[in-house]
């Protein structure tokens, strides 16, 4: 990208106060570029975070966009925060969270809902333990976020649950494969050639050598290597099969040696291994699809393991339970990521909102580097150059913005409040601060609505006068609003909005005066996925009361998310949304809820009484004094990775504009997916697009050409 004069420092606008977004501000303004850029972040409303956005409400209580929880291998993200905690400074004796440690914990308990016989619901749970290490710490010379790293784990795996699930042979012996690649020939030629793998011994013995030939690849014949695979998987299946019929118990974990077996068979049948695309080469597929291609049971295909995996993605086209969809190699990318190389806890909670945890200590830290943060500012065009010199690449030669509200007396708005300590961010705007406030606050200003389109005032920003670079760092579903002029005229832009496909979601949070055991949960604090429509997620943060502003602390807070399915077009399109994320959590409590807290309801009830409510009504309605919330407004709707559509993202490196980059977890960014590392990962690539910086092998897990 052409770069502005070095006589002076480069002036880049980001556009959103997302996580990439952030992400670009804090990278472009690191030390190592000694004053290079000045960064000006221009957000709507009063609040950064974009979908991790989160507010204080009544009794500073946490009311979030939905359920944030953080993976162990989320390592540029955890890497983020934990800079900012260090460069930040904050004094433990004053601040409840003044370190990073102090903002995470780690949280291991993992559940996975599923119907029993009779078809009652129930938990499946397990405890993953602590993995060496933690998420942000340097990576070492061998990467784990390869391939080949995740078939020699997903083959250590089958082999654990292999001799787990069937007795071993008479001395217990778990041969291993030792010799060259000669011998591991030999051995799997004699296994395939003699039916040896029709006995016990004969599987034990494959998958020794199994792991021999994956240590061997690309030595290995890949042909012998799929024959062997397929062979294994058959043998397996015939002589477990039987046995799950006859003993129930072992169901669950038959269906994870089935898709772990599918894997297996489809990175050898599909030739993945010496594919450079790797895994992205099957994101044409559905995940189901392809699991089901390579002998993966229907039985497997619907168990609560992959029901949950669908469910945390959000991944449900229209918001429709009926069209799920998860390309295949990004959504196996994201399990084997999952299970294999988290780091010290498999799920990471935060100690308070997402925004006080992460936006918070972020905003200290670029104020303090000289970032400017325009709030209240709404952009309606990204304004192309009309004509170009020869050979000049198209750019932006003007931003058109609409002020939503101006400060009083012409200051910088002050966006945080203090909750006990913690600095954070509050669920509505402080009126004081603006100019007309009243007035605004009189006329309910909704300055987070897509459909609140009031403005105080008209800006255009003009290029090399007010800005050099853009970084866009808005939502894929507000691109056809706010950059019309790129969509009418670039065959790309116009194929990543039709392709590149949201979703609505929805939310709801509530407060009780009972703890988990009195609900009736006798299991430790969980986070729970595959459970029924309309909200088959749920987590226990009972954990946050210790940083709300209760007079008396609730004994449970509980949070409760799924997608959402789009209305018909309204004047009141947010309100009615609203109103009918209200009603499915009122009929979610009284219809399905007794299946996990058969103390807080029964069939068609709900102990509604339990419910924190300072105003204290009656039954049902006392709801009302709870939290929820419907995610329609275009850069609120969480972005899908649906088969196909992978290849219509466009990278933040993309040049095709002279001055702008794009960021997002909806960009192509080596981790497609809908989640704050892929946010992260595409804001450290657009600041490396801007600057050179951070280096490509230094943004972890980005393995793209």
């Amino acid at each position: 990208m052409t770069q502005g004069g070095a006589s002076r420092p480069i002036k880049v606008a980001v556009i959103g106060g997302g996580c990439a977004a952030i992400t670009a501000a804090f990278e472009l303004t690191q030390p190592e570029h000694a004053g290079r850029f000045t960064v000006t972040v221009y957000q709507l409303g009063w609040r950064l975070g974009g979908k991790g956005a989160s507010g204080r409400g009544p009794a500073g209580r946490i009311e979030e966009h939905g359920l944030h929880i953080w993976l162990g291998f989320y390592e540029n993200a955890f890497a983020l925060v934990r800079a900012a905690y260090a460069e930040a400074g904050r004094d433990p004796e004053t601040c409840p969270i003044a370190t990073w440690r102090d903002a995470f914990f780690p949280d291991s308990h993992v559940g996975v809902a599923d119907r029993f016989g009779g078809g009652q619901w129930g938990a499946w749970l397990a405890l993953f333990p602590p993995a060496p290490g933690l998420p942000g710490d340097p990576i070492g010379p061998n990467s784990p976020f390869t391939l080949a790293n995740y078939v020699a784990r997903a083959v250590a795996l089958l082999r654990a649950l292999l001799f787990s699930a069937r007795s071993r042979d008479k001395n217990g012996a778990r041969p291993e494969a030792a010799g060259g690649v000669d011998l591991l020939v030999e051995r799997a030629s004699r296994l395939l050639g003699a039916g040896a793998l029709t006995a016990a011994a004969g599987v034990s013995e494959a998958l020794a050598v199994l792991t021999g030939a994956l240590r061997a690849l690309p030595v290995f014949p890949e042909a012998l290597l799929v024959r062997l695979v397929d062979s294994l998987a058959s043998a397996v299946r015939g002589e477990l099969g039987r046995l799950v019929d006859l003993d129930p118990n072992l169901r669950r974990k038959w269906d994870v040696i089935d898709l772990v077996l599918a894997f297996l068979v489809g990175v050898a049948r599909f030739r993945l291994m010496s594919d450079p695309r790797g895994l992205s080469a099957i994101d044409h597929f559905d995940c189901r699809e392809f699991l089901r291609l390579n002998g993966a049971s229907e039985r497997a295909l619907q168990s609560g393991f992959v029901r949950a995996l669908y469910d945390l993605a959000l991944a449900y086209e229209d918001g429709d339970p009926e069209k799920p969809g998860i390309a295949a190699g990004q959504g196996l990318r994201g399990a084997l990521r999952m299970f294999f190389t988290y780091r010290g806890g498999f799920f990471w909670k935060m100690r308070a909102g997402m925004g006080d945890c992460v936006f918070a200590p972020l905003y200290e830290v670029l104020k303090r580097r000289g970032v400017r943060f325009e709030f209240f500012h709404r952009l309606d065009n990204l304004k192309l150059a009309e004509r170009l010199a020869p050979g000049e690449r198209p750019y932006i030669a003007g931003l058109e913005f609409d002020v939503q509200a101006e400060v009083a007396g012409g200051g910088q708005y002050q966006p945080l409040v203090d909750i006990k300590g913690l600095p954070s961010w509050p669920a509505q705007p402080d009126f004081a601060q603006l100019a007309g406030g009243a007035r605004l606050q009189a006329q309910d200003s909704r300055f987070e609505s897509h459909w609140d389109q009031r403005a105080v005032a008209r800006k255009t920003l003009r290029v090399t006068q007010d800005f050099d670079f853009v970084v866009l760092g808005v939502g894929v579903g507000a691109i056809p609003f706010v950059a019309r002029e790129i969509v009418a005229r670039d065959p790309r832009w116009q194929a990543m909005v039709a392709h590149v496909k949201t979703v609505a979601t929805q939310a709801f949070q509530i407060w009780l005066d009972r703890d988990a055991a009195a609900l009736g949960w006798s299991d430790p604090s969980v986070t729970l996925a595959g459970f029924a429509k309309p909200f088959d997620t749920w987590a226990d943060m009972t954990h946050l009361t210790t940083l709300e502003a209760w007079a008396s602390a609730p004994k449970s807070i509980a949070y409760f998310c799924n997608v959402l399915a789009d209305g018909e077009a309204a004047p009141e399109y947010e309100a009615t949304m609203r109103a009918a994320v209200r009603d499915n959590a009122i009929a979610f409590l009284k219809r399905d809820l007794h299946e996990l807290w058969p103390q807080a309801a029964g069939p068609g009830a709900f102990r509604f009484d339990w419910l924190i409510d300072p105003q204290a009504r009656e039954g049902e309605a006392r709801f009302a004094s709870q939290f929820w919330t419907a995610n329609v407004n275009p850069s609120d709707r969480y972005v899908l990775m649906l088969p196909g559509s992978l290849v219509h993202r466009i990278s933040p490196l993309d040049n095709t504009y002279d001055n702008l980059t794009l960021a997002g977890d909806w960009t192509d960014c080596g981790y497609n997916a809908g989640c704050v590392e892929a946010a992260v990962m595409s804001g450290r690539l657009a600041a490396h697009a801007l600057s050179g910086l951070p280096r490509l092998e230094a943004i972890v897990g980005y393995d793209h050409p």
